[in-house]
């Protein structure tokens, strides 16, 4: 079996950038993501132009609303060690 060679690294993503790619991704408005998750459409546009902290809660609120882990928002650029 051929081993893995994980992908080069292109660019860091901020948490808010992470919100805004995954929401963008998935064809919804900053407004219907509001719709969806209780979090009000100004604190979402403030989380993605880093003016708010995402924060934990918010993340499990906006993952479940997006239907991805809330690690993925709050720690984008995180990768496992593999073991050799």
């Amino acid at each position: 079996m051929h081993k893995l060679i994980p992908a080069r690294k292109r660019v860091d993503v901020t948490p808010g950038e992470s919100v805004r790619i995954i929401r963008e991704l998935q064809g919804l408005s900053q407004t219907q993501l509001s719709a969806l998750c209780g979090i009000a459409q100004t604190t979402i546009s403030s989380i993605e132009n880093g003016r708010v902290n995402l924060g934990v809660e918010r993340a499990k609120v906006l993952g479940a609303a997006l239907h991805c882990h809330p690690a993925v928002l709050v720690f984008p650029g995180w990768q496992l060690e593999s073991a050799a």
